[in-house]
């Protein structure tokens, strides 16, 4: 029986390839962020809509019955979460545009983790995101390229020379 060589694997290589994932994934997890921020306003839009309606139209009420609904008071307060939510979703787009970058250009690294702290309570995409960006950011061999200096964005300097052909 013949036996092969094992395989073997360029660390370099592969760490290129998914460090190119993680850009790919943040810039992906803007876009999801932005979408939600679509999503958010239409039901800002829906809800408003609906309250106006009963406020205009309220159900006739019992003698004797608790007081009635207040919907304007009802979305006064409600307004208060479409704005954290929608400044939440702001801000999670931004930084993972600019994480996205920082990785491109192997720079910011502990920016990068706490990023992908954040991205995990975006679940379960945004946690499967940041798991990944933990597994590839905190190996020894990306670590090496980020202190290296090794800033560029091109494969052959993350991948060292390349052989003569």
């Amino acid at each position: 029986m013949t036996y092969l060589p094992p395989l073997l694997r360029d660390q370099r290589k592969a760490d290129a390839d998914q460090l190119k994932l993680l850009v790919v994934f943040h810039y992906v997890g803007a876009g999801l962020a932005v979408l939600a921020m679509g999503f958010l306003l239409l039901h800002y839009a829906f809800m408003h809509t609906m309250l106006t309606q009963f406020a205009a139209h309220p159900p006739p009420v019992k003698s004797g019955a608790p007081p009635p609904f207040q919907p304007d008071q009802f979305f006064a307060v409600f307004k208060w979460f479409y704005l954290i939510g929608g400044g939440f979703l702001v801000v999670c787009a931004g930084i993972n545009l600019v994480s996205a970058r920082c990785i491109q250009l192997r720079k910011h690294r502990t920016f990068s983790l706490l990023v992908a702290g954040l991205n995990c309570l975006h679940v379960p995409l945004g946690t499967v995101l940041g798991v990944f960006t933990f597994v590839v950011l905190l190996r020894g061999s990306v670590e090496e390229v980020y202190t290296s200096g090794a800033g560029s964005t091109s494969d052959q300097t993350s991948l060292g020379p390349t052989p003569p052909s």
